[in-house]
């Protein structure tokens, strides 16, 4: 599976976790250099998963927020704690 990004691929592993109608992909198949932590709103303090949102920045060109992951899941979230969700202008396919 790919999550591409305005014709660059972000993300691509055959080891995927769906929960939620989310792919997550672990973080040693996403390019993290492309990615910078997005300050937090009052609604990411109040998620109870510990969720910390990305920008994506690609070519110069900053897409707010089109990444996250959760850095504390609670239980039926625990599969994906520490794995990257995509969504916005992120295809993933």
């Amino acid at each position: 599976m790919q999550a591409t990004l305005n014709g660059h691929v972000i993300a691509t592993s055959d080891d995927i976790v769906e929960a939620a109608g989310y792919a997550y992909f672990p973080p040693s198949a996403t390019r993290l250099e492309w990615l910078e932590k997005a300050a937090k709103t009052e609604s990411d303090h109040a998620c109870p998963h510990g969720v910390q949102f990305y920008d994506a920045i690609i070519d110069g060109q900053r897409f707010e927020r089109a990444a996250w992951s959760y850095e504390s899941p609670q239980p039926k979230m625990q599969a994906v704690g520490g794995r990257f969700g995509f969504w916005k202008d992120v295809k993933v396919a």
